[in-house]
């Protein structure tokens, strides 16, 4: 059983309403895409246009040039294509004429006036859901008036504000977006498509039926948040005269736990530096997951997997980690990396002494085989492998206590050093004979920790990320009262040699630690967590 989008186009298929499906994607350029609109990218373009063989269109909804640049027309056409979607670009602007002559149509049918109220007004007039809208003075000004009136406008003699553009409908309708919603307003402002062509721009409740006829969008789906304009985008599409009808279509917009998925509040962060732009891998930004790791076929994976629903809810953050770790833990190479490093010297073993074994490079992919590791006297481990005083269940190393190196030896605690009440180097004795998968010892280690060889360990810095929301206590609503200001922890790291041949934006699984990318725009060896390697989110 498909979701309801998809019973509707089958049975419109199936009755012959339509001969072939065009859907299209939407999108403001006023910031950057984020995981909701993958979600609108896969059901318009994977679950309609390639399902019924039909097409998407990528359309940007450019009907406000103030926030608009080109900066993110470009971000914009990179994400859709990096989430696989092709087709043809289009953009509001593209009919700007035909919207003018509807504009006009509207006037001539005594559908539309021009009205000089302000926004401080309009909200007074425009009524409650229990009482009715008040009508403007010049809700009935002449055809000709307000003919010549839109006329100035468009042609740059009215003032920004002074005049607008309303449809006659109804105020006293129970639909308050039905009651006389401005069409057109007077704006001077540079267009990154059109220039300075125009001094007028439709509001979006008019301009996008207008769009979507002229595309012959088929279905024209959106959230539910639009589902009280339907009534409106019928009117234009009525009105307008248009002989094809396409019809809107609501479902429910994706939320996901500690994830902001406002663009208004994603467009704060950044303008306020709280984060490092559209694409700071914290971002839920399709810009910021692909530089923190996360792959297309995780996040078609990702909405795939919750579906399309009529209402909203919210959806675990947990199911999106998991559809990244899947796939890397099918996928991606295993290396070594310490995080937080102290040395560990092996005492039984003379200096320069350096011996190859073999490391695993997937353990889920048979086919990877193995590669060469540098094992030596001096190593680096974690801090947190080590403990003088160790807590309770502790199961790494500890004085005197036996712990095998990953892919390598047991070794014995002999000894360690501190300064400043800090541990910094641990002396441990190779156990003969305890080679990985050839042990024949008989001592039995506690843990198996990872470790890097220091005599060719690389410097690297690898970030550590946690959610920008803070848990929802039920008490703070706003998100300004629920940023995480811990969300990034930087660590100054060694990587193993190997690493350092990692193209940007290659995922790792470091041993023991979570899933890393190397960082498409840091100078250096920078290391960004996807995720971690069991599921430990906490809500």
């Amino acid at each position: 059983m498909g979701n309801f989008i998809e019973e509707i186009i089958e049975k419109d298929l199936a009755e012959g309403k339509v001969d072939k499906i065009i859907t299209r994607f939407p999108p403001e350029p006023n910031g950057y895409l984020h995981i909701g609109h993958a979600k609108s990218i896969c059901l318009n373009y994977y679950g309609t246009a390639v399902k019924y063989n039909g097409i998407c269109n990528l359309r940007f909804d450019d009907t406000n040039p103030i926030k608009e640049n080109e900066n993110f027309v470009k971000s914009i056409i990179e994400d859709v294509k990096w989430l696989g979607w092709q087709g043809d670009i289009y953009y509001a602007s593209d009919y700007f004429q035909l919207m003018y002559e509807c504009a006009v149509k509207l006037i001539k049918k005594g559908k539309a006036y021009v009205d000089d109220i302000t926004p401080e007004q309009m909200k007074q007039m425009r009524g409650t859901l229990t009482e009715p809208g008040v009508e403007s003075k010049h809700r009935n000004r002449p055809i000709e008036e307000s003919l010549a009136l839109f006329e100035d406008m468009k042609n740059g003699k009215i003032a920004d504000g002074a005049l607008v553009l309303r449809a006659k409908i109804d105020m006293a309708s129970p639909n308050i977006n039905m009651r006389d919603p401005i069409i057109y307003r007077v704006l001077k402002a540079h267009h990154h498509n059109t220039g300075d062509k125009w001094c007028i721009y439709p509001m979006y409740d008019f301009a996008h039926p207008i769009e979507d006829a002229a595309e012959n969008i088929t279905h024209s789906i959106c959230t539910l948040e639009f589902e009280d304009h339907r009534p409106l985008y019928d009117w234009v599409i009525n009105e307008c005269e248009f002989e094809h009808k396409p019809h809107q279509y609501e479902f429910a917009r994706l939320n996901i736990e500690r994830t902001i998925m406002s663009k208004r509040y994603l467009k704060k962060l950044v303008d306020e530096g709280f984060v490092d732009g559209w694409d700071d891998p914290r971002m839920p930004t399709i810009a910021g997951l692909r530089r923190r790791g996360y792959t297309p076929t995780s996040l078609r994976e990702f909405c795939e997997r919750i579906g399309v629903a009529k209402a909203n809810s919210e959806v675990e953050v947990g199911q999106l980690e998991s559809c990244i770790r899947d796939e890397l833990n099918a996928k991606a190479e295993r290396a070594m990396a310490v995080l937080d490093p102290i040395e560990m010297i092996i005492t039984n073993r003379e200096d320069g002494y350096s011996e190859e074994i073999d490391f695993d490079i997937n353990p889920n992919d048979e086919n990877a085989g193995t590669r060469k590791v540098t094992f030596g006297k001096k190593l680096y481990i974690e801090r947190a492998d080590f403990e003088v005083v160790p807590p309770p269940k502790y199961k790494r190393l500890i004085p005197d206590g036996y712990v095998r190196l990953k892919g390598a030896y047991i070794v014995k605690c002999v000894g360690y050093d501190m300064e400043d009440g800090k541990v910094v180097r641990v002396y441990a004795e190779l156990v003969e004979g305890s080679h990985s998968g050839e042990d024949k010892s008989g001592v039995k280690a506690k843990g198996v920790i990872h470790w890097v060889n220091a005599d060719e360990a690389v410097d690297a810095t690898v970030r550590l990320y946690d959610y920008l929301l803070l848990p929802y206590d039920g008490i703070h609503e706003d998100f300004s009262e629920r940023m995480n200001h811990n969300s990034i922890e930087v660590k100054n790291a060694k990587i193993e040699k190997y690493l350092t041949q990692s193209a940007p934006l290659q995922s790792y699984q470091f041993m023991r630690q979570g899933y890393f990318c190397r960082d498409n725009k840091e100078n250096g060896f920078v290391f960004n967590q996807v995720v971690s390697l069991k599921d430990g989110y906490k809500k």
